[in-house]
């Protein structure tokens, strides 16, 4: 990585629209970032183009407000029209050569792994920023999603050299055991974003990592 690029680790909450209507997102990243997410990731598959747009331009400037990157789902074109610290990017998305064409070499570029350790061998050599693999738990987000087991946490420690992002059901219970095997960061959609109070969930996830606080 570039020196100077923020390294992936800590709560990383995905603000999804399956959870948050156009008009809650900034509210509630603005709550999940005051409890401590050191990774905000938006990922919209409701809204149009134009609100699309704009809400990433809002969370980017927030998200810059509290020094944490702000990375897009899917969308190489969208992280780029309104200047996000990077792109996740899945199975059926632009590669990382052309994603790494479009933002430059200081983005963050992350990659879903899955349950398959050499796609994450082949996206490190590749370049990306950090590989995410799961789903661990029972996750209603994504009921479909492979599994994958702590195991894959700790061999992909002990070969790869970016940070590892584990997701799929993690809770603030179970989700030491995530770390303890390798993972650097959890993501988490509902877990943060489909709670009563945002704030005081990501606090609960934060202290997993040693701290809640993000405010500046």
């Amino acid at each position: 990585m570039p020196s100077g690029k923020p390294r992936v680790t800590g709560l990383y909450a995905i603000a999804d629209s399956s959870y948050l209507a156009a008009d809650q997102f900034v509210p509630a990243v603005r709550a999940a970032l005051d409890g401590g997410a050191r990774v905000i990731q938006y990922r919209d598959k409701k809204s149009e183009p134009g609100q699309r747009e704009a809400i990433g331009r809002a969370l980017d400037a927030l998200c810059r407000e509290h020094a944490v990157p702000l990375l897009i789902n899917d969308d190489v074109v969208l992280a780029a029209l309104v200047g996000a610290a990077g792109v996740h990017l899945g199975r059926d998305d632009p590669d990382i050569g052309a994603a790494r064409a479009a933002l430059g070499g200081t983005a963050l570029i992350g990659v879903s792994c899955y349950n398959e350790l050499g796609r994450a061998r082949a996206a490190q050599a590749a370049g990306a920023d950090y590989v995410a693999f799961g789903r661990f738990f029972a996750s209603r987000t994504k009921p479909q999603a492979v599994p994958a087991a702590p195991e894959l946490l700790r061999a992909a420690r002990a070969e790869l050299s970016i940070p590892i992002v584990a997701i799929g059901g993690i809770t603030p219970e179970n989700g030491a055991t995530l770390i303890a095997a390798g993972a650097d960061a959890l993501a988490v959609i509902e877990g943060v974003f489909n709670q009563p109070d945002i704030r005081a969930a990501a606090e609960r996830y934060a202290r997993l990592f040693g701290g809640c606080s993000n405010e500046l």
